[in-house]
């Protein structure tokens, strides 16, 4: 199966990143495809107006992530206006509203991915709306560890 994180993808994503990060006074960044999704998404949140095209692409490459380590298409994962993905094995969803849905919006999106913000907090705040039986995210969430070395629950062993 291929992965969501396309090399275009990423090349966007490197380009926005760097741009963020020299808005916030800070180098270039140069680690792997994954550390460069973490570092902009912690990068978007860190600053009080964040550069859109950062915000785009750490949403878009956020749910890629998520993608590939929970596949499946029981649950659509809706991140508006920049991304949606479908992840999480069960009955297979090819037309219309899938049985599960999560919308939420981007800010809400990354600080979940990066463990700013539990679960159970963000739908409890309304900041996540849920449904469907498979619709709680909480056991692969966040995507990355909360000292950022290395990935979170949800990652391949």
């Amino acid at each position: 199966m291929s992965s969501a994180l396309t090399p275009s993808s990423v090349r966007r994503l490197r380009s926005a990143l760097d741009e963020q990060l020299s808005a916030l006074g800070e180098p270039a960044f140069t680690g792997t495809d994954e550390e460069a999704v973490a570092t902009a998404a912690r990068a978007v949140l860190r600053t009080r107006v964040p550069l859109r095209p950062a915000v785009k692409a750490a949403v878009r490459c956020s749910l890629a992530v998520l993608a590939d380590r929970v596949p499946g298409r029981s649950l659509e994962v809706r991140v508006p206006p920049y991304g949606a993905v479908q992840v999480i094995e069960g009955p297979t969803h090819t037309r219309g509203t899938p049985p599960g849905v999560v919308e939420t919006d981007p800010l809400t999106w990354l600080r979940l991915a990066v463990g700013e913000t539990d679960w159970d907090g963000a739908v409890h705040d309304h900041g996540v709306r849920a449904s469907g039986v498979r619709s709680d995210l909480s056991p692969h969430l966040p995507l990355w560890s909360d000292d950022g070395t290395g990935p979170g629950p949800s990652a391949p062993e």
